[in-house]
């Protein structure tokens, strides 16, 4: 029987940039019913399998279990709750080792947080977050129909996946070296504390690499996206410097959170390939992954490297045309005088 690892991130969608900027935020309720149409979806190749759900203590995971449907086998994970990314984590260790495919509800940070851990394991990343650059914004019925279609080896899993680069940081301070880890981006901000975490004043933002951009983004890769978009299957990434838009010598309006554009002032925008380095000065500041600033650094150097082979994200759209090629949703016909 094949296994579905379901992650939903109850914090994400509702952090105070959604707040501010005056966007809606994605509820409880709201990922307990995508959580449930993803297994609905899962039903669709009519073979019978197993989903563990991350545990939390919203009700959202024995909402999902309670209510799959009779031809799936869902239960809780037995995992200790923190309400913190470390719920992500571990889940997410234990689908490397269990799962034969992962579904996860978040944004750009949940997703980073469960592909770390997930190895090889395909990932299909539904957007219920505040920056969803990586995740899909897909119905989730439609998210849990290719997540079975890929557990049940009904489509070649390398004909619908691709490797999405990763952001790695390497901080060199007084104290020795720290590293973080970005999916969409890594970004450097003159903001010398983390308070909120979110990234929410774009005027601290002096920049970093992303491994994608578009000017339907959020953030940092709606800025680079303004200026030259680059495909999440584009090998490298792009090295952006911003500055006040009044020394700028270009400036783009872009998306910097939801429901804010802003002016920004890019001093320099260069391609990178693959594993390749640049290097910011960070006097007093912080280094973010995806939106969502990490380490406090003070009189330090950082060096932003986009790295290919990152995390196996499935295309929902390739699996469910490889699907239906496959035969995967056919079943026999109804004999309606049996039905009589």
């Amino acid at each position: 029987m094949a296994t579905i690892g379901l992650i939903v991130n109850p914090a994400a969608g509702r952090d105070i940039r959604r707040l501010t900027g005056g966007a809606s935020v994605v509820d409880n309720y709201a990922k307990r019913r995508v959580a449930e149409c993803v297994c609905d979806g899962l039903t669709i190749t009519g073979e019978p399998l197993e989903v563990l759900v991350m545990p939390d203590r919203t009700g959202i995971a024995d909402h999902a279990v309670a209510e799959a449907p009779a031809e799936i086998d869902a239960t809780t994970l037995e995992l200790p709750i923190e309400e913190s990314p470390a719920d992500t984590r571990r889940a997410a260790a234990r689908f490397r080792e269990e799962a034969d495919a992962a579904v996860v509800l978040g944004g750009d940070g949940t997703t980073r947080d469960a592909a770390l851990e997930l190895g090889d394991v395909p990932l299909i990343a539904v957007s219920t977050g505040t920056n969803n650059v990586v995740p899909s914004a897909v119905d989730g019925t439609v998210a849990g129909a290719a997540a079975a279609l890929v557990a049940t080896g009904t489509v070649s899993v390398e004909a619908v996946t691709t490797r999405h680069g990763t952001i790695e940081a390497r901080a060199e301070t007084p104290t020795g070296e720290r590293r973080l880890t970005g999916l969409a981006a890594a970004e450097v901000s003159s903001q010398s504390f983390i308070g909120t975490r979110a990234l929410l004043d774009p005027s601290d933002l002096r920049g970093g690499v992303v491994s994608q951009a578009h000017p339907g983004n959020i953030g940092l890769p709606a800025v680079a996206g303004s200026l030259e978009p680059l495909s999440p299957t584009d090998p490298g990434g792009v090295a952006v410097r911003l500055t006040d838009p009044e020394d700028a010598p270009r400036c783009v309006r872009a998306i910097v959170a939801p429901g804010v554009t802003a002016t920004v002032g890019v001093a320099s925008y260069d391609r990178l390939e693959p594993d390749e380095s640049v290097s910011f000065d960070v006097p007093d500041g912080v280094v973010g992954a995806d939106g969502e600033r990490e380490l406090e650094l003070t009189d330090a150097t950082v060096e932003l490297t986009p790295v290919p082979d990152g995390p196996r994200l499935v295309d929902i759209d390739a699996t469910l045309e490889a699907g239906a090629r496959a035969g995967g949703f056919e079943i026999d016909a109804v004999d309606e005088r049996q039905m009589e």
